[in-house]
């Protein structure tokens, strides 16, 4: 057995404290740790695919098992060529489940070498959405409690 090796994908525009958790709780599990960083063409994101990454090493530099990089394509062939053996997602609630096992499952006929493993998000996160963390702050809503510092910042600067 070699390392265990997994990634963790997913827009991250902005990184909050739920994708954080998830992360802090998977860097435990595996020995490696790939945060790729999607540019999602069906959605305008706030932050480049640059920002978003220099913001999740940012938050992620006290794990050092973790790797950021962009990824486009499919995830099941980046986790491939990173020689993961497994994808981690996170689910906030009942009504994730659904859109995530559609993805695990095609997922799986893609590749059967990758897993899909969910993480139940800490309930204190349960609501929480990257594009919940936009809309509040558009409306200079305090977010300083859902998201890590150095991220509040860069939205707060981006809604000036």
């Amino acid at each position: 057995m070699g390392e265990k090796i997994a990634v963790i994908p997913g827009t991250f525009d902005p990184i909050t404290n739920g994708h954080l958790d998830i992360i802090e709780r998977a860097a435990k599990i595996f020995d490696v740790l790939y945060v790729s960083v999607l540019n999602n063409s069906s959605k305008k994101p706030l932050f480049t695919v640059e920002e978003r990454m220099e913001m999740i090493k940012q938050v992620t530099a006290h794990l050092p098992n973790v790797q950021v990089e962009s990824a486009s394509g499919l995830t099941v062939d980046y986790a491939a060529k990173r020689g993961a053996t497994a994808i981690v997602r996170g689910l906030r609630a009942v009504s994730d489940f659904e859109y995530e096992m559609q993805i695990a499952s095609m997922n799986r006929t893609l590749n059967a070498e990758i897993e899909t493993f969910f993480v139940m998000t800490n309930t204190k996160y349960s609501f929480l959405s990257s594009s919940m963390v936009k809309e509040v702050a558009q409306y200079q809503g305090d977010i300083r409690e859902l998201v890590p510092e150095v991220v509040n910042e860069a939205v707060q600067a981006k809604f000036k």
